[in-house]
């Protein structure tokens, strides 16, 4: 077989060629840490190493949301804790406008130290976040949630609640709207609320109650309504809804007033005078600012001697209730917002050990190994000085060398 000049030229060439390809991939190699530097070089660890970066990528995103929503939660909680003190203080200012001993300008001092706590909460119901974004206005973060004139306080914003997709599967809760935590409060017990009618003579004073027997509840609205004849106290029970008598001619003592019908009990402490009226109606929504103002209003008004003394007294036993409430409903936001806070805790540390498999995942796909890419660069050089060096002898063979 003959072979042409030629021939030996372009082979010898290619072949040196080839080994320097070799030669300069596994350097890359080396010098990237990165076995599949194309997908040519691996199609199948190449998709897999594409669809692991990409989960690499939205865990640190959902990392990324995780610690915003963290701070967004925090921020919460502590404006709720402050609400909760300022809440405690209004409890306290009240318990001590009780005092028998307060005159009507000791009762009106201490309405003015309310007027400055109520236009705190409001302040703390407007508090905004470090992007000047309010807390509690819904989806309306630009909106300022409440407005006041006097005691009067509205809400403006809307009932959304901002949402974070913290992990794959989980989109978590980072605000709460304002009529969730300040408006949607139940007034009385939670069930039904008692109260002294505002015309009432006597001295009379009515006690939030509790339910006896669920089963037993209606949910109707009841009067009961007091007489007295021949020095004999009674009073009846009727059901204002269905406008029909629950019972009759009840008999009443100071030493047992406790009233039981339909499932629930209360109890009136005093000596009702003929034709004073105390209603029960199912509890409904009041909110803090509500409360606080009637607080006020009744607080600023004259409450010595009789019946204002008593009138005060059934304002400020209901008012008592309601602002135990109003602490019980924040209370039990900060704990929603304590567990939100432990669930961001545990998909953070989900999310670590995630990104550490992934990470192993991504290695073992497309990391080199440096000992073998070593032992083959070594191997390349030789190969390729012993082609250059076969390249030199053969390309000298020629018969003119040797006429």
């Amino acid at each position: 077989m003959r072979i042409s000049s030629n021939t030996i030229y372009e082979t010898g060439t290619n072949l040196m060629l080839q080994q320097q390809d070799s030669l300069i991939k596994t350097q890359q190699q080396l010098s990237t840490g990165r076995r599949v530097l194309t997908p040519s070089d691996d199609p199948i660890s190449a998709t897999q190493a594409l669809n692991i970066s990409q989960s690499i990528s939205l865990n640190k995103q959902y990392s990324v949301n995780r610690t915003t929503a963290d701070l967004s939660l925090k921020l919460e909680e502590n404006v709720l804790k402050k609400v909760t003190s300022l809440l405690q203080d209004v409890h306290e200012s009240a318990v001590r406008a009780g005092t028998a001993s307060f005159s009507n300008a000791d009762r009106i001092t201490v309405a003015t130290e309310m007027r400055s706590q109520l236009e705190s909460l409001v302040g703390l119901a407007n508090a905004t976040d470090e992007k000047g974004q309010f807390l509690f206005s819904g989806y309306q973060a630009n909106t300022k949630p409440f407005s006041q004139t006097g005691l009067n306080v509205q809400y403006q914003g809307d009932q959304g609640q901002r949402l974070s997709q913290v992990s794959f599967s989980r989109q978590l809760a980072v605000s709460d709207p304002g009529t969730d935590i300040f408006e949607r409060i139940k007034n009385g017990n939670g069930v039904f609320a008692t109260a002294a009618h505002p015309l009432n003579a006597g001295t009379g004073v009515v006690d939030a109650g509790s339910v006896v027997n669920p089963g037993s509840l209606t949910g109707n609205s009841y009067e009961i309504s007091f007489s007295i004849v021949a020095g004999v106290t009674t009073y009846d029970v009727i059901n204002t809804t269905t406008s029909t008598t629950v019972s009759s001619g009840n008999s009443y003592s100071n030493s047992s007033s406790t009233i039981n019908f339909d499932g629930i009990q209360f109890n009136i402490k005093g000596d009702p005078v003929n034709g004073d009226k105390f209603t029960v109606s199912p509890s409904t929504n009041k909110s803090i600012f509500q409360t606080v103002s009637n607080l006020i209003s009744a607080l600023e008004k004259p409450a010595a001697g009789q019946p204002d003394g008593t009138r005060f007294a059934n304002v400020l036993s209901s008012t008592l209730q309601d602002i135990s409430n109003s602490l019980e409903n924040v209370l039990t936001k900060q704990s929603a917002i304590g567990s939100r806070l432990q669930e961001i805790d545990a998909l953070e540390s989900v999310g670590s050990d995630q990104e550490i498999q992934f990470e192993g995942l991504l290695s073992n796909l497309q990391d080199v190994d440096f000992a073998k890419s070593i032992s083959d660069l070594q191997r390349q050089q030789l190969y390729l000085q012993a082609a250059q060096q076969s390249y030199v002898k053969i390309s000298s063979l020629s018969l003119f060398n040797y006429i």
